[in-house]
């Protein structure tokens, strides 16, 4: 299997909405987008692989110098390393926005809680926007301002997906002064639900909401070359309405779309999306 074979296996196995978004690209950009979307996924699950937060420092450092230049005769004999090094050459991506991305996920490997909207809107800015911005780029065209909300709402909605596995390793993406006055973090990590935590998860679907709102706002200033890139938005609403269902408990409901529910929203989506970025070609 070559780098770029095992780069759309690794997505096709832990990240179906990308996966499935990306087959409406050209042949031509599916192995680069599955091997910027492998990256994603093996440095987000560096605690989950690390266990400590001093081997994972240690991974995402090697990343880093993969980055850099340093090893590229371990990234030639890695195959996500080796994809996305083939990819960022090709495409003429910035490495410093992959640094950046990476030293990002560093706050993943430790217990830390968010503290404010603020430092999560940084934080998903750092991660979840510039894969987005990259993704678009490899498409051949540029949508900043399309990338910046796509980022920022699917980031929201991840977060809120992984809520209850991110507790039980005693992490809290749910910003502190959404909880002020009601829940603790100790109480979120006993799997105690309270009308604190329902409210403020409630607050990061509403801003989740906006955001894929103003997303879809800047659509018909797309270009269309963009849309496999931002297609994965289109699965938000089907994920958010699970949550906001009358027996949602965000500890044990899970939160996930029948493939061929996702199929078929995507391939809707790809004709709605494409009829509001029409007449649009690449910059």
């Amino acid at each position: 299997m070559d780098a770029f074979a095992h780069c759309e296996a690794l997505v096709r196995s832990h990240d179906k909405d990308r996966y499935l978004a990306t087959l409406f690209a050209p042949a031509q950009q599916r192995g680069p987008l599955f091997a910027l979307y492998a990256f994603d996924l093996e440095i987000a699950q560096v605690r989950e692989r690390a266990r400590e937060p001093m081997p994972g420092e240690i991974r995402l450092q090697w990343w880093r110098e993969v980055l850099s230049g340093e090893r590229s005769g371990e990234a030639a004999s890695h195959p996500v390393a080796a994809a996305l090094t083939d990819t960022v050459a090709r495409f003429a991506l910035l490495p410093e926005r992959l640094i950046e991305l990476t030293e990002a996920r560093a706050f993943d490997l430790y217990d830390d809680p968010m503290l404010t909207f603020e430092a999560l809107d940084g934080y998903l800015r750092r991660t979840f926007v510039t894969v987005f911005e990259l993704a678009t780029t490899i498409c051949g065209t540029a949508a900043p301002h399309a990338a910046e909300r796509a980022g920022l709402a699917c980031g929201l909605m991840m977060l809120l997906r992984a809520f209850a596995l991110h507790a039980s390793r005693r992490q809290l993406f749910v910003p502190l002064e959404a909880l002020e006055g009601g829940a603790t973090p100790e109480e979120v990590f006993a799997g105690q639900t309270s009308p604190s935590l329902v409210n403020a998860l409630g607050m990061l679907r509403s801003r989740a909401r906006e955001h894929l709102a103003a997303f879809e706002a800047e659509l018909p200033r797309v270009p269309v070359a963009a849309l496999p890139a931002l297609l994965p938005l289109a699965l938000m609403p089907g994920y958010l309405a699970l949550m906001e269902q009358r027996d949602y408990d965000p500890f044990h409901t899970a939160i996930e779309l029948p493939q061929w529910r996702r199929q078929w929203v995507l391939w809707r989506a790809a004709r709605r999306y494409g009829r509001m970025m029409k007449n649009r070609t690449a910059d």
